[in-house]
């Protein structure tokens, strides 16, 4: 018997990109591998486990490749699984990429194929949970004017959020906290929005909303300024949550 080949990355989406490469360059026949994001559940027998690790090279070739090898609308569908809570997502989303590599843009009018299938369902669920959230998000009014709304989605929606909200209220200072990823997406009145990862000390600070004696001026200060926004806006940080793979012209990043 074969061992069956799993390759594994941590649940982001440049890693995932890399990891679809390294699966993709490997040759090992599409039957005889799978991908799946860390943490793993349980480790299976007769199964050979590789860790992969990001690289900016292969994910900009993969990007580059769905875009004009298929279309924009499919990588938009391939972002937007990664950033889902499916634990196949990874899996899911390479079947359509062997797919949609051997047939183009016609790959999403195959929709008796279950690997399209699969990966319109997972968009399904992304849309909708960002749809809801659009719709039911609540800004609390904290002091020195800043807006705070605080979010708890299975997917991370962030992304999908903030160009909406930025083109709502384009003049208010204001921030949606991803509580399950302790992420948040800041506004600055009149200028970018950017995402960034909170401390835990910063999170709790945030979080603690119903105190509102809290002193919360000097923490937003940090947030809304610009040195703080530059301090902020590094590379690593925005790799991590992804601004960057989702505008809509993914070559000036290449």
């Amino acid at each position: 018997g074969k061992f069956m080949i799993i390759y594994t990355c941590d649940d982001r989406f440049e890693d995932m990109m890399t990891c679809i490469y390294d699966a993709w360059a490997s040759k090992l026949g599409h039957k005889n591998i799978r991908l799946m994001t860390e943490p793993l559940g349980n480790l299976e027998l007769f199964c050979e486990y590789r860790h992969v690790e990001a690289d900016q090279q292969k994910t900009t070739n993969v990007i580059r490749s769905i875009q004009n090898k298929i279309s924009f609308e499919a990588y938009q569908m391939v972002f937007r699984c990664a950033v889902s809570c499916i634990p196949d997502k990874l899996d899911i989303i390479y079947r359509f990429l062997l797919l949609g590599f051997a047939y183009g843009r016609k790959v999403l009018h195959m929709l008796q194929h279950p690997a399209v299938i699969a990966i319109f369902e997972v968009n399904r669920k992304v849309l909708n949970e960002a749809h809801l959230f659009r719709e039911f998000l609540r800004f609390t009014s904290m002091q020195d004017n800043v807006l705070v709304a605080h979010i708890e989605p299975h997917s991370d929606v962030l992304t999908f959020l903030a160009p909406q909200f930025a083109d709502r209220m384009p003049s208010e200072n204001w921030m949606i906290i991803d509580d399950n990823r302790r992420t948040a997406v800041v506004h600055p009145a009149d200028c970018d929005f950017y995402l960034t990862s909170l401390s835990a000390e910063e999170f709790d600070r945030l979080t603690d909303l119903e105190n509102p004696l809290d002193p919360f001026v000097e923490l937003w200060k940090g947030f809304f300024e610009n040195i703080g926004i530059e301090k902020r806006k590094n590379y690593r940080c925005q790799r991590n949550h992804m601004p960057l793979w989702y505008r809509k012209h993914v070559t000036e990043f290449m």
